[in-house]
């Protein structure tokens, strides 16, 4: 999914990242941007305020993001580290996001949806860890119905149409088959 947001979406990036190489913006400058405005998002989210939340991430948080790599790529400052900051980061982004959906849950007294946020998390990291620790034994751990650009747009859309609820559950469920996806797919790959 992401490698064909990034190929559709090339003649838009391209002269926003030329724009800002040009204005001596840093990848990781860039990426810390992105995550910031994914903090306010959680925070505006467990206020209650889920669309204004959901038009933060789609207006500021989701362009910034799709653009770090582009700009890595395009000044030559692709970096290791730069990479692992990226990820990690994106953990912290998409955590900010969800707790900031149980903190609402909680304060609407839907005890169970909040804890459904939190499996959400747990399912979220751990696509993203499958795939991390597969590629550390050299094996490639791509499949999976829900990679981090789904998961992302599903809680925008969630946040933006008011359907906090059914987006949750979705995201804890997607979430979780695609953790099990990649660990059967690097099973079946490794024995």
């Amino acid at each position: 999914m992401e490698k064909w947001a990034r190929e559709n979406t090339r003649f838009i990036i391209e002269p926003v990242v030329n724009a800002l190489a040009r204005l001596g913006v840093t990848p990781n400058a860039l990426t810390f941007a992105g995550f910031a405005i994914n903090v306010v998002a959680g925070v505006l989210i467990g206020m209650g305020q889920l669309l204004l939340g959901g038009i933060v991430m789609v207006v500021v948080g989701m362009p910034l993001d799709a653009l770090d790599g582009s700009l890595a790529r395009a000044t030559g400052k692709q970096t290791k580290f730069g990479g692992f900051f990226d990820s990690v980061l994106d953990r912290f982004a998409e955590a900010a996001l969800l707790v900031g959906l149980a903190a609402y849950f909680m304060q609407q007294g839907d005890d169970l949806s909040a804890l459904i946020a939190f499996v959400a998390m747990v399912g979220s990291f751990m696509v993203s860890y499958t795939r991390a620790r597969a590629e550390g034994l050299g094996l490639e751990c791509k499949v999976g119905l829900f990679s981090r650009l789904g998961r992302v747009i599903l809680i925008a859309v969630g946040l933006i149409l008011g359907l906090p609820v059914l987006m949750v559950w979705l995201l804890a469920v997607l979430s979780m088959a695609t953790a099990i996806q990649r660990i059967v797919h690097v099973h079946r790959i490794s024995s």
